[in-house]
């Protein structure tokens, strides 16, 4: 059985699934765990096997991993990529892919250059209702497509700030803009605005507590994307609605209700979207084939500039192109 040995840039919260999946298969040798915080890296070594470091680069030289795992905060997208990528080590990123245009734009062509194998954290394209959606839509000409996520503030310091996080829209809401993109097609202009003032109180909070973005999409269809994160008491509620004159779906929390004819069907999820999402990735490292997996760090990074150009707006007033 050929081996694939697995190294980690970020051993927070973020990855807990990536970990549990990747421990539970024996094709699958978990060689290296690097974080700024060395308690952390050393706390993932003892539970599932390999090094600690706090530095990637001594890392790749030392361990000698097949495949990385990247899974930072958006500010922190400066160099694991490029110095995997020039080894010829495939990448496997955690959305948001950067915090800025050029910082992905660079990491998307050193990936480029080097022509490795690469999967983005957009886990929602593995649902099993999506796919059956975007079958279904295809056959349609979609008139608009709303997307929202609705939830708390988070606790974490970072996504807290703008020049960190970019922003809900950013960093949460982006797979909204995917799902858009992955059902609907290309966006062609974004024009957005942002509200403040409801959390002042909270210390070294500087995004917008909401956000409205509207989409012009390529195939002439209208679409609006829109977030809150002051929703405390109200849980999470994140889904995609898309518009058509036989039909209209929804997509919540990965069930499908699809309503035509008078009447409403739902399909309820069945796939586990991160197991999905790891055999895509590890037997795409493998065989060398990438058919498997949904989002590749090129179609990851059109999603990215799609809420760039929300920011941009929002800072502007103007309509921006991705």
């Amino acid at each position: 059985m050929t081996q694939v040995r697995v190294a980690f840039v970020g051993c927070g919260g973020a990855q807990r699934e990536h970990y549990r999946h990747l421990s539970e298969r024996d094709d699958v040798e978990l060689v290296g765990h690097c974080d700024v915080d060395g308690d952390r890296a050393a706390a993932a070594a003892d539970r599932y096997g390999g090094e600690a470091f706090t530095d990637h680069e001594t890392m790749y030289e030392q361990t000698r991993p097949s495949a990385v795992y990247v899974c930072v905060p958006p500010f922190a997208h400066s160099g694991p990529e490029e110095g995997a990528a020039m080894r010829g080590i495939h990448l496997f990123v955690e959305k948001p892919i950067a915090l800025d245009r050029r910082t992905a734009k660079r990491i998307s062509a050193t990936i480029r250059k080097a022509k490795i194998i690469t999967s983005v954290g957009y886990c929602w394209r593995y649902f099993d209702t999506v796919e059956h959606a975007r079958k279904l839509i295809k056959t349609k000409a979609v008139c608009l497509v709303r997307g929202y996520w609705d939830g708390p503030m988070s606790d974490v310091w970072w996504w807290r700030r703008q020049d960190k996080s970019g922003g809900q829209l950013m960093e949460q809401t982006t797979h909204i803009v995917d799902l858009v993109r992955h059902l609907c097609g290309e966006v062609a202009e974004v024009h957005a605005i942002g509200s403040t003032g409801c959390m002042s109180q909270v210390p070294d909070f500087d995004i917008h507590d909401s956000s409205v973005a509207t989409l012009q999409l390529k195939n002439g269809a209208a679409g609006v994307v829109t977030s809150v994160c002051v929703a405390n008491n109200a849980g999470v509620k994140a889904g995609v609605e898309v518009v058509t004159p036989e039909a209209v779906f929804t997509l919540e929390h990965g069930k499908l209700t699809v309503r035509e004819d008078g009447k409403t069907t739902e399909y309820e999820p069945r796939a586990d979207v991160y197991a999905e999402q790891t055999d895509a990735f590890i037997e795409s490292v493998k065989t060398g084939r990438k058919k498997r997996i949904r989002s590749t760090y090129a179609d990851a990074l059109k999603t990215f500039l799609v809420t760039c150009a929300a920011n941009e707006s929002m800072a502007s007033g103007l309509p921006v192109k991705p």
